[in-house]
């Protein structure tokens, strides 16, 4: 015989605003017994708290008097510290803090207006601190310079702009280099070819074949009446200028050769290729010195300076190699970036040098390679190439189109300029791919995928007025 059922009640539906209410309530009942009180003040946990904090932030201090600081009701006059009107943080007696409960350690008074010849150390602003240890007879006052920011102002330059576009190619321009004289300039594109055009007029002046591949790398002898290129067909030629002709090749890489360098002392040739290896050549005989093996991708940027260490390469592994051309051995490795260096550059007149990726530009000191700093701003691009003149102005130029000039000195971006391709061409078309400054560092080349090769200047009706510098330091180097 079935027993009776059991009705049940019916729940009443209740909303999600009372639900957590309700569990808000539990919470706190469970955690916080006497949550309707607050812990009574203890002073002397206060008291340790407050004299461990003031030794942190201002123990480095050297004291200018072991005096008793004043009492608060002397130093309560707006503004008043013990070396006139200045921005005062006064801190309350430990003795009363019992009987003013819960309360901030460190009171800012009002500051009061400073007196023309009211000023601090080295004519800047000065800041009063009173800082009391455990107990008052170890109590010191001190004056701290207040510096507003540490970061370098940047120089004002001129805004850059293009005043001449050369057509001439088939293919994309990947490299440029100028003559010493500074009279021509020659460019390596994907159409197999190195064209030779006069700086003043922009004309063509020879047109010389012999890749099989697109040429990548360019570099003219400052020493020799020599040329060399590279290429994706694995070969490094030697022009002579006086017979332009292929006098000598270099044959070693086991892939495309990407970057390509001169010594500025030696007569020895560096190449960097997609077999990860820099590769340097004795220019008269041919032969292969050294091989710098090391990197684990591509060397696709390098640089020689006559002094240790004389040969930086930068590679798709995200690092950049110092080497020592005596023994070909690694000095250092900078693992700073986090994405290829495909550009770098070396200040004409200082000791250092900054790599481009896509994450970032950075700044570099030479010989021991110590990080300065990153840019201000981030082209957030593909970074492909970068120069630098004896100005201070520093070009790069990304897989976008876009070309930044940048203050060498402050990191500070002062223009950014977006290619425009030429008609025909695809807006994908507007990559740039190689640039470089004449020899005065008063033109800048870029070379770039729409087949053309455009011509920088300064802006000569541009002053301080028309184009101000819009610059502000950043907030986590000021100091106060």
């Amino acid at each position: 015989m079935p027993g009776p059922t059991l009705e049940m009640e019916p729940v009443e539906p209740q909303s999600l605003k009372k639900l957590s209410f309700k569990s808000l309530k539990r919470a706190r009942d469970l955690f916080s017994p006497a949550h309707g009180e607050l812990a009574p003040p203890d002073p002397e946990s206060k008291r340790i708290r407050t004299s461990h904090k003031i030794s942190v932030e201002y123990g480095g201090i050297e004291p200018t008097a072991s005096q008793k600081p004043p009492r608060r009701a002397e130093s309560s006059a707006p503004g008043r510290g013990p070396q006139g009107p200045s921005n005062a943080l006064a801190l309350p007696d430990s003795r009363d803090s019992s009987t003013e409960g819960a309360q901030n350690a460190l009171v800012v008074g009002p500051s009061a207006p400073r007196a023309p010849n009211d000023v601090g150390i080295s004519g800047r602003g000065t800041l009063a601190v009173s800082a009391p240890g455990s107990s008052e007879r170890y109590s010191t006052s001190a004056l701290m310079e207040r510096i507003p920011s540490r970061w370098p102002r940047p120089v004002w330059h001129a805004p850059w702009k293009i005043y001449r576009v050369i057509s001439g190619h088939l293919g994309w321009v990947r490299s440029i280099a100028f003559d010493p004289s500074n009279k021509w300039f020659c460019t390596g594109s994907a159409d197999r070819t190195i064209k030779i055009w006069d700086v003043g007029t922009g004309t063509l002046q020879l047109s010389l074949t012999g890749h099989i591949e697109q040429i990548r790398g360019l570099a003219v002898s400052s020493r020799h009446t020599y040329m060399f290129s590279a290429g994706d067909d694995k070969l490094v030629k030697c022009w002579d200028l006086e017979q332009n002709k292929v006098i000598r090749s270099y044959h070693g890489h086991l892939s495309g050769v990407y970057c390509l360098a001169l010594h500025p002392t030696l007569d020895v040739l560096l190449t960097g290729g997609r077999d990860s290896v820099c590769r340097v050549w004795d220019i008269r005989s041919k032969m292969q010195v050294h091989a710098l093996s090391g990197h684990d991708n591509t060397v696709c940027s390098v640089f020689t300076r006559p002094t240790d260490p004389q040969v930086i390469t930068g590679s798709h592994d995200s690092t950049i190699k110092f080497w020592d051309l005596r023994y070909g051995k690694t000095m250092s490795t900078l693992t700073h970036h986090k994405k290829s260096v495909r550009a770098m550059a070396q200040h004409p007149k200082e000791n250092c040098f900054a790599s481009a990726s896509a994450d970032n530009i950075k700044k570099f000191n030479l010989p021991k390679g110590e990080f300065l700093h990153n840019m201000l701003s981030q082209q957030k691009t593909i970074i492909n190439a970068m120069a630098v003149n004896e100005d201070g102005v520093m070009a790069t130029g990304g897989d976008n189109g876009s070309v930044w000039f940048w203050d060498w000195k402050s990191g500070h971006n002062f223009q950014q300029s977006q290619t425009i391709v030429q008609p025909g061409s695809l807006d994908s078309e507007a990559a740039i791919y190689a640039l470089s400054y004449d020899v005065t560092g008063t033109r800048l080349v870029s070379c770039e995928a729409d087949k053309t090769i455009k011509m920088w200047k300064q802006d000569e009706n541009a002053t301080p007025e028309t184009h101000p510098l819009n610059f502000r330091p950043p907030k986590d180097i000021r100091r106060f």
